[in-house]
């Protein structure tokens, strides 16, 4: 096979990404490599997906100094990710590392660092064995690692399993570097096999060269403090990966979501009146509990913005006239708008940070796996949110009067609760927005990581 050749002489360290193929996990890396692609012009970033991803991100604009490459699919793409999730999972875990080691066989000029999602242990073992230095790279908050590291001190039950019934009320509080927290907000998988694989994916972290967090120094510091204790490599805290860099930028409302003008919506409504609505990209909620949000909200009578995706054109003859509901939107921008007083989120990583950053107050509505303890962060240790959803062990459904009540609440400006958690929320954005001003926490690692690239080049 033809080698991928690269046209820039003046390349002196090729950095070689390669994330979990999902959008939750793409996202954020490709954050990471365009903060570190607009540093210094003589890194060289391939950033390497699956062709199904290929096909959905290769026309998104992005530096010069980044290019993509791709591997073969791990399941046919007619299945895609959300036939059986768990399947997708295995496959991911056994069939990229063969095609992603001959992928750097071929790459021009050779690989100075790669740069894996720590999910993919296997890449750790392909560096090793091609003496390339891996920074592992943890897309999820330094709690749930954590928690995750330190598997072994819990007790020996099913917790972790969405399908078992656990004891919710039992807490857990001897896990260095993290409060107290209830069996029942520990992160959620779907089965043993999945938990297999990410605890086996956390017998490689210390055999990576490099750990980078996608965090910030700040908001987490307990956990962060200990790992730096425990563990033998240079760690890096260099979140958020959020695409902060974006928003003095027009270009980034593009392509077929012009015609949406939920922009000039938000324009005419009032400073802080309007609930935004996202609960991610992946996982979703049943028809039935989105029945139940969508009447809730119209019986609320507040302003909404819903992000539905796929339940859109359904949604909107539910939802009556106070509220806007679109398929996509760029989160980010409108999260800074100023019309946005609320965000309710599925407590997404990325989601999370973003809501942060902009200093909006969230209702949590996890689903599954670290959403949950995120929501114990937001909820309980930062304090700038409440839970729709009080029982995260069953299916029971969040009712329509529950929810237009606990929404007229959340966005009541005049709440003295709700002006302490705002107070509390615009706190976190300035300590967030510290961390990557220049001399910030994060800035700092940033840079201090950029300098530990120029050393590999050398190996």
């Amino acid at each position: 096979m033809d080698s991928v050749k690269n046209n820039e002489p003046t390349t002196h360290c090729h950095v070689v990404a390669v994330p979990y193929p999902g959008r939750g996990h793409i996202n954020p890396l490709m954050n990471l490599c365009k903060i570190l692609a607009s540093k210094k012009n003589d890194i060289l970033v391939t950033f390497v997906v699956t062709e199904e991803w290929l096909g959905l991100i290769s026309s998104e604009p992005k530096p010069e100094n980044i290019r993509f490459c791709s591997v073969p699919n791990v399941v046919p793409s007619e299945l895609g990710r959300a036939a059986d999730h768990t399947s997708f999972f295995e496959a991911t875990m056994t069939k990229l590392e063969a095609p992603f080691e001959q992928l750097l066989y071929r790459l021009d000029p050779p690989a100075t660092v790669i740069v894996a999602e720590t999910f993919l242990f296997w890449a750790v073992g392909v560096g090793n064995r091609r003496n390339i230095p891996v920074a592992s790279f943890w897309p999820m908050s330094a709690s749930v690692f954590m928690v995750f590291r330190h598997f072994n001190l819990l007790p020996q039950n099913s917790h972790f399993l969405l399908d078992v019934s656990v004891k919710g009320d039992e807490r857990v509080d001897y896990i260095l570097g993290i409060s107290s927290i209830r069996l029942v907000d520990l992160p959620k998988l779907r089965n043993h096999q999945m938990l297999h694989r990410i605890l086996e994916a956390f017998t490689w972290v210390t055999k990576a060269q490099y750990l980078l967090f996608n965090s910030i120094c700040e908001l987490e510091s307990q956990a962060i403090d200990v790992l730096k204790a425990e563990l033998p490599m240079p760690i890096y805290i260099i979140g958020p990966t959020i695409p902060y860099f974006n928003l003095g930028e027009n270009s980034s409302v593009r392509g077929n979501h012009n015609d949406l003008n939920y922009l000039e919506w938000l324009d005419c409504q009032p400073r802080g009146s309007v609930l935004y609505i996202a609960m991610g990209s992946f996982l979703s909620v049943s028809s039935a509990q989105l029945d139940e949000i969508a009447v809730g909200l119209r019986n609320s009578d507040v302003r909404f913005m819903w992000v539905a995706r796929g339940e859109t054109c359904r949604l909107k003859d539910v939802c009556g006239d106070m509220g806007l509901v679109v398929p996509w939107c760029d989160q980010l921008r409108v999260l800074s708008h100023s019309a946005i007083g609320g965000f309710w989120t599925h407590c997404g990583w990325n989601s999370t940070q973003e809501g942060v950053f902009c200093g909006v107050p969230l209702l949590t509505f996890p689903i599954a796996v670290d959403q949950i303890q995120n929501s114990k962060l937001i909820v309980e240790d930062w304090k700038i949110g409440w839970r729709v959803k009080q029982d995260v062990r069953g299916e029971s459904l969040v009712t329509r009067e529950e929810i237009a009540r606990l929404v007229q609440e959340f966005m009541n400006l005049e709440s003295d609760e709700v002006k302490e958690m705002k107070k509390r929320a615009s706190e976190l954005q300035q300590i967030c927005q510290q961390a990557i001003a220049e001399k910030g926490s994060s800035e700092t690692d940033i840079n201090a990581f950029i300098k530990d690239l120029s050393k590999c080049n050398g190996r």
